[in-house]
């Protein structure tokens, strides 16, 4: 097997596990808008990473984190709905990128490659930022579970339990965003949220406990990332989009399903 299959092989398998689990988490919370918002926002440390000749991972990590935290901060706020709040930086975030990409000094910028990830253009440094990346994200969020988990089924009773919800939001909003800067050499940043969300969304139906649905999201990730990579070299297609198409399908046919065993009842 040529060495940029391995590569390639191994960091959708790492994004794979260390994403299931938070995908979860994202959908409980229905966070899917605030996750999409930190991604295009990684545009913007990109380009900031290629003008300074920084770490692209590292510098797309920062600007993503710090947007995560100022949205956890503006949640607070009751002027502007959340929901529009979310398209508007989330739009600004994406169109600032793409100008700050397109006025960066140097060898022309391959765009494309950041919005839609280029799986068999992964280097040994971006292995070491999927594996060590995601040991630190799948440390924290065991330890992170459980108040999660509360304030997902109830977050006004997790905080008479004690559960500190501002500090377990921001922690959880470092950690999505962390999650996302190691994706995007994978799927893109258009399609980052995507990888997190469908394979939880196919889980949900076919789950009756919350472990369950993350073991399960994990199981669909991987499978999807194993079937799109074989779809990519059979049809010479992209990899990231080939892979989160696989997902879409498996959310598809979980979600009918589901449905229909409900309709059957």
């Amino acid at each position: 097997m040529d060495p940029f299959l391995i590569r390639a092989l191994a960091a959708g398998l790492g994004v794979a596990i260390l994403a299931a689990p938070l995908g979860c988490f994202v959908v409980w919370q229905r966070m899917a808008y605030f996750g999409e918002t930190v991604a295009q926002a990684s545009l913007i440390g990109l380009a900031l990473g290629l003008a300074l000749q920084l770490d692209l991972t590292a510098s797309a990590l920062g600007v993503s984190a710090a947007m995560a935290l100022l949205l956890v901060a503006l949640a607070r706020q009751s002027l502007v709905p959340l929901d529009s709040l979310l398209g508007f930086l989330a739009h600004s975030a994406l169109a600032v990128g793409v100008v700050a990409a397109s006025l960066v000094r140097g060898p022309p910028v391959d765009l494309l490659s950041y919005l839609f990830g280029d799986i068999f253009a992964v280097s040994a440094a971006d292995l070491w930022w999927v594996y060590a990346g995601g040991a630190v994200v799948i440390a924290a969020l065991v330890r992170l579970w459980r108040p999660l988990l509360s304030m997902a089924v109830h977050e006004e009773l997790a905080a008479a339990e004690g559960v500190r919800r501002d500090l377990v939001k921001a922690g959880f909003a470092v950690l999505l965003a962390l999650a996302i800067a190691v994706a995007i050499k994978v799927v893109g940043i258009l399609l980052a949220i995507a990888f997190l969300i469908m394979p939880a969304a196919a889980a949900r139906p076919l789950s009756d406990t919350p472990e369950r649905m993350a073991l399960l999201a994990a199981a669909i990730a991987v499978v999807g990332v194993l079937a799109g990579i074989q779809l990519s070299v059979s049809f010479d297609i992209p990899g990231g989009p080939a892979i989160v198409l696989v997902l879409a399908g498996a959310s598809g046919i979980s979600l009918m399903g589901a449905a229909m065993r409900r309709a059957a009842r």
